[in-house]
């Protein structure tokens, strides 16, 4: 490997590992504190979490940055100017509130149709096979879903031509809040969980298959509220969390699993009634 590349590489894997350094510190004392159930931080699949961490930090997040990049640049070039420059002019402040939200809302969007349709499942399904969650396990996504998430997430508010501080801004919130809501954290936010995503919904979203239709939004749960699908329950109810099938347990055996005739199978068991509203 030229020389170029191999310090491109190690800088790559240093930024990775800092990265994994800074969430340790900020979430591993919060599951601590405010346990959502009680488990060990050397859980079982912590491995193949980490893989799935990895391959994103190292291969994957280029690749969603190119693509979001190139199409922003394609249906730039064949938008009017008008809304551009619309938003473009407008305050900092009411870009990175319109970012975030146009940001949550198409998430919303691609989230639902991910538990509506087969062809979306397949990819979406490997990110719920989760049994656990916590900080890592947010991390386990399969690299087309992963893609698709980014660009539903930035694309809208690239080829709008919002700031790139707002843009950049997003990205970091929507990257540290999709980490926080999967979390082993139940933070008493009261209210304001009407208001901000907490990880007591998200967990419910990740329930056994049959109770995934809830909570398909990140940041701003009133969009489930809104479109009938918000779930919260007044008092804590057991639940598992998963899939209803066999799943393959290696990194490898979940990326290949979309591909394979056997999660054809698994859809098919899945069927579209059960997985939606």
């Amino acid at each position: 490997m030229p020389s170029a590349e191999l310090s491109q590489a190690l800088d790559a894997l240093w930024a990775a590992l800092a990265s994994l350094a800074v969430l340790v510190v900020m979430f591993v004392p919060l599951e601590r504190v405010f346990p959502a159930r009680h488990q060990r931080i050397l859980r079982p699949a912590l491995v193949l979490d980490l893989c799935f961490f990895f391959g994103q930090y190292l291969v994957w997040n280029a690749l969603a940055i190119f693509v979001a990049r190139t199409a922003s640049a394609w249906i730039g070039g064949h938008l009017p100017e008008g809304p551009r420059a619309f938003f473009a002019a407008q305050p900092f402040v009411v870009q990175a509130v319109l970012v975030v939200l146009l940001g949550d809302l198409c998430v919303y969007g691609y989230h639902r149709a991910c538990h509506r349709f087969d062809v979306l499942w397949r990819f979406h399904a490997v990110h719920h096979t989760s049994e656990l969650l916590d900080w890592v396990a947010a991390h386990r996504e399969h690299p087309v879903d992963g893609v698709l998430t980014q660009l539903a997430t930035n694309l809208p508010a690239l080829a709008l031509g919002f700031a790139p501080r707002a843009l950049a801004g997003l990205i970091v919130l929507r990257g540290v809040w999709a980490i926080f809501i999967h979390s082993n954290v139940r933070l008493p936010l009261g209210p304001l969980k009407w208001l901000l995503g907490a990880p007591e919904l998200h967990h419910w979203h990740h329930a056994r298959l049959e109770r995934t239709q809830h909570n398909f939004a990140n940041v701003a749960p009133f969009l489930d509220v809104l479109f009938g699908t918000h779930h919260c329950p007044a008092k804590d109810e057991a639940y598992d969390l998963g899939v209803s099938f066999a799943a393959p347990k290696s990194y490898l055996g979940l990326l290949l699993a979309p591909f394979l005739p056997a999660t054809a199978s698994a859809s098919a068991e899945t069927s579209s009634a059960s997985r939606t509203p």
